[in-house]
């Protein structure tokens, strides 16, 4: 039960990351530049304090592979952060969701890994429906800007999962690629002209340091104790909490299209994460030998 409530909670805290932005920039409360920038540096602060807490060894700083996943993180947060200049919480949370999933099944592609037919189906039913969502019609149009502004946060974020695989300390890389990140997310500021009110600057210090900081840590203590597929069916839950806060908070319509699509998307995704491949008579008389 406790598992389960820590689980919830870190995807409510993802969720929020959506709500937090969308709520600031649609009350005009802060320029999306602002809002990355703020946020990556109190998530760079929070998470500073954890590592320094546990005493952790320090990450190399200049690797390639560090440079690959600082550039994919930026992308993800600016990305991010534009994007919801136009769209509604849920759909840009749907959008940037199954961007990542698509991104990372790419991944999985390139790196010449197995997919099995199963995960092929998942994979073509998520981009179906996403395509389908983002496909203008004479009742229903989604910005196709912001929508590009989150496939370049979604491919930044999937780039930057697929990156973080194998780490020894997630907590400690992450730390570290939101410190080298922030100083040059500043670069952003040519882009937008700042405008910040107190209340943004607290919505988006809110997204940093609680819900990017905390939850990132949070979710990798509890990552270990989770099976794969758990936690990768737990994701689903995102971008539907994110249509529910935008509904209660920020007024969103919700419509019947986009039910369709989060059923369709998620639905895909979920085909793709819950499979599990079968074990041969060879694996499992090693299990029953090793036991």
């Amino acid at each position: 039960m406790k598992l389960f409530a820590l689980t919830l909670l870190t995807m409510l805290a993802f969720a929020a990351n959506s709500i937090l932005n969308r709520l600031a920039l649609a009350g005009g409360l802060i320029d999306p530049a602002s809002f990355a920038i703020i946020r990556l540096f109190s998530g760079a602060l929070i998470l500073g304090l954890i590592v320094l807490l546990r005493s952790a060894a320090h990450p190399a700083l200049l690797s390639p592979r560090r440079w690959t996943s600082v550039a994919a993180l930026l992308a993800y947060m600016l990305g991010f952060s534009f994007a919801y200049l136009s769209l509604d919480t849920g759909v840009g949370a749907l959008i940037l969701f199954g961007g990542v999933q698509i991104t990372m099944f790419a991944g999985a592609l390139v790196a010449k890994e197995h997919v099995p037919a199963l995960k092929w189906v998942g994979a073509l039913v998520a981009a179906g429906g996403l395509a389908w969502f983002l496909w203008p019609t004479q009742d229903t149009r989604i910005d196709p800007a912001g929508a590009a502004l989150m496939g370049i946060a979604a491919l930044g974020w999937g780039i930057y999962s697929l990156m973080g695989r194998g780490a020894k300390n997630a907590t400690t890389e992450t730390a570290a690629n939101f410190a080298i990140a922030a100083p040059f997310s500043l670069l952003a500021l040519f882009a937008t002209t700042p405008q910040v009110a107190p209340l943004g600057i607290l919505l988006a210090c809110l997204s940093g340091m609680v819900m990017s900081g905390l939850g990132y840590a949070l979710w990798y203590a509890i990552l270990p104790r989770l099976a794969s597929s758990t936690a990768a069916v737990a994701q689903l839950s995102v971008p539907v909490l994110a249509a529910l806060g935008g509904i209660a908070l920020l007024d969103e319509e919700l419509t019947l299209r986009f039910v369709m699509a989060a059923l369709v998307v998620l639905g895909g995704i979920g085909l793709s994460v819950v499979y599990k491949p079968r074990r041969s008579s060879r694996d499992l008389a090693r299990t029953s030998g090793d036991s």
